[in-house]
């Protein structure tokens, strides 16, 4: 469904699962990083009704997804590090048109929020299948849906409101992007990493 190049080993989770509390602190600050592209997003595209809508309710979500993490962060005694660099959203955005015109420039926005989502809804899908805590477990596998949601959302709306980008074409060249951008990540607690 997502169409990844390249699926996380699943080893990966045990990396994850060895230093919980750095996991979820990454974890509760790509929630709010998301809220925050969703919020820049309607900024800038104030004039698409249904997408300021669509975009209130996901930010709106990510928020409580932050909370949420913030939460399990308390229960379990550890506490909120500080926000980190994500290298690889970094890497992302650094692909992404900006010399274009403006709708190319939005497009590739939206592009670069599905991918995003997808790699974390894989990644959730690896924690929710690998971890040994069960808890924890259920928690990915619920919010594994919520990203799945979150793409086609963002891939939908790049598709409606195109002007002149083969937005399909556009989307395959993110994909072999990611592809070869991810094989360096996955050894380290974070999302992303």
């Amino acid at each position: 469904m997502l169409g990844l190049k390249l699926l996380t080993d699943p080893r990966w989770a045990n990396v994850a699962e060895s230093n919980l509390e750095e996991i979820l602190t990454d974890h509760a600050w790509c929630e709010q990083k998301a809220a925050s592209n969703a919020i820049s997003l309607i900024t800038q595209n104030c004039e698409y009704e249904d997408l300021v809508h669509e975009l209130t309710a996901i930010a709106i979500e990510e928020m409580e997804h932050f909370q949420m993490v913030i939460d399990i962060i308390k229960e379990r005694g550890y506490t909120l590090g500080r926000e980190r660099k994500d290298d690889y959203v970094g890497r992302l955005m650094k692909f992404s048109k900006k010399d274009g015109s403006r709708n190319q420039a939005f497009i590739d926005r939206l592009l670069f929020a599905a991918m995003i989502e997808a790699r974390s809804c894989e990644r959730f899908r690896v924690l929710s299948k690998n971890l040994q805590d069960e808890k924890l477990a259920k928690f990915y596998h619920e919010l594994m849906v919520s990203e799945a949601n979150h793409y086609t959302t963002f891939l939908n709306f790049a598709r409606k409101y195109t002007e002149g980008t083969d937005v399909d074409k556009r989307w395959q060249e993110w994909l072999t992007f990611e592809g070869e951008l991810i094989q360096s990540y996955g050894t380290k607690e974070q999302i992303h990493g």
